[in-house]
């Protein structure tokens, strides 16, 4: 192999990384379709949850991949960590949010867990008035 030849193992990981890439942004584009597309606030919620992560970590795989740098791989890492611990919770309170504020049709839903969880209203305890 010459100098200028950058081996077998580059070129496999900037093919990989390049299909990573390609993967990511299609996944990202279809969550963004997702939600144009989908009517109700569950199925739009999914569709940001689901496709949306899978593609952000393709894109961070891609991007691990080319660049090949430790601290730019460990920064990834954390960021890919970071968004599979965010992402299920923010939608699992935007989905109960939009239960408790009336947003979802109960017709919509096979099993309503949440059933009787809406809040009610706190009331300040009446204060006793003096006679007149």
């Amino acid at each position: 192999m010459t100098q200028a030849d950058p081996g077998v193992w580059t070129t496999l990981a900037d093919v990989v990384a390049a299909a990573c890439l390609l993967l990511g942004a299609y996944f990202s584009l279809s969550a963004g379709v997702g939600v144009l597309r989908f009517g109700n606030l569950l199925a739009r919620t999914h569709a940001v949850a689901k496709p949306q992560v899978l593609g952000l970590i393709l894109l961070l795989i891609g991007v691990a991949l080319r660049v090949r740098s430790w601290p730019t791989v460990t920064m990834l890492a954390l960021v890919v960590a970071f968004q599979l611990l965010t992402s299920p919770v923010s939608a699992h309170m935007v989905g109960r949010a939009g239960v408790r504020t009336g947003k979802v049709d109960p017709a919509d839903l096979e099993v309503d867990e949440l059933g009787g969880d809406e809040a009610e209203p706190r009331r300040l305890p009446e204060e006793p008035t003096a006679p007149r």
